[in-house]
């Protein structure tokens, strides 16, 4: 799971830009690509995303973590 492509993708899909996210944050436009490459994210930041575009990306990482483990059973 790359967590920066996710949220782009949810972007997308909010019809929202790289500029209202960083206003959001109160980040550059820069660090909000940088988010983007990201693989993985400061549990902080990823909260604060998840509030602002009204989505538990969270819940993505439990179902991983859930898919693993029932792999390994």
């Amino acid at each position: 799971m790359h967590i920066g492509n996710l949220i782009r993708q949810k972007m997308e899909e909010r019809h929202k830009t790289v500029v209202w996210l960083a206003k959001e944050l109160s980040y550059s436009r820069t660090n909000v690509y940088k988010i983007y490459d990201k693989s993985s994210i400061d549990t902080d930041v990823l909260l604060r995303i998840s509030a602002i575009l009204e989505y538990d990306f969270f819940e993505l990482y439990s179902n991983e973590v859930e898919m693993k483990w029932n792999r390994n059973e």
